[in-house]
């Protein structure tokens, strides 16, 4: 469950990168270390590839479920992490969008109709029930791909990958803290959903391709932002080294 200065040498035909069939738990392939791409900033595989693109679904559910939760959040908690989901995907959401044209990455512009199912879950509900599941569904989304960062920071090749797990980490840490510190995280049963794969079909966990032509999506920082996107200095002057 749920479920970023042109001019990289790309080696690859431009069909290799194409969008990826199905993202969510599972992966592309059975071979996400499959390299797709050979760029100045080290080889792309499939993984890495997947990987912004969730990056930058995530912060398309979440970042407008922090602007709910700031309208109908009933607790104090649940306010504060609320305007860190705010905070936090402001600032990824650029630096996915900055890396995404060096590593000719297709971005989506909406979630996966699993993450949008959050959204409309939450939108329906308020008072104490809402604060509940805004707290746990949050929490087992962020643990999720918690898990998915350790992977691509540990094993990618690509400077720019490797900074964008970086910042990830940071603001998923973030975001799991501040859940916890809601009171309202049923451990037990959010932990059994991060660890169980959805019985869904593939298309409910995929955010789908951007008609051609489409404007990008961008969600804007807070005025009263604290989290910075990358500083792209040293990743790019890292060449994949």
């Amino acid at each position: 469950m749920g479920t970023l200065f042109v001019g990289g040498a790309l080696t690859l035909t431009l069909s290799a990168l194409a969008y990826p069939s199905m993202l969510g738990l599972d992966t592309v392939s059975t071979s996400t270390d499959r390299i797709i791409a050979n760029t100045q900033w080290g080889p792309l595989t499939e993984g890495d590839r997947d990987f912004v693109v969730k990056v930058r679904a995530a912060g398309l559910w979440e970042y407008p479920l922090g602007q709910i939760g700031l309208q109908k959040g009933q607790s104090k908690a649940v306010l504060t992490a609320s305007e860190h989901l705010i905070d936090g995907h402001g600032a990824l959401d650029e630096s996915c969008r900055k890396i995404a044209p060096m590593l000719n990455i297709t971005l989506p512009n909406v979630a996966s109709p699993q993450q949008e199912g959050f959204v409309v879950q939450l939108k329906a509900e308020s008072g104490k029930q809402f604060d509940t599941d805004f707290a746990n569904i949050l929490r087992m989304t962020h643990g999720s791909i918690f898990n998915t960062i350790a992977k691509i920071r540990s094993t990618t090749k690509n400077t720019l990958v490797r900074a964008l797990a970086d910042q990830a980490n940071n603001t998923v840490l973030d975001h799991i803290t501040v859940m916890e510190k809601t009171g309202l995280v049923d451990f037990d049963t959010t932990l059994f959903n991060q660890t169980t794969a959805p019985k869904l079909p593939k298309s409910d966990l995929t955010p789908p391709a951007p008609p051609a032509g489409q404007p990008m999506v961008v969600l804007t920082p807070p005025a009263t932002a604290t989290s910075t996107p990358l500083d792209l200095g040293p990743a790019v002057a890292g060449n994949g080294q």
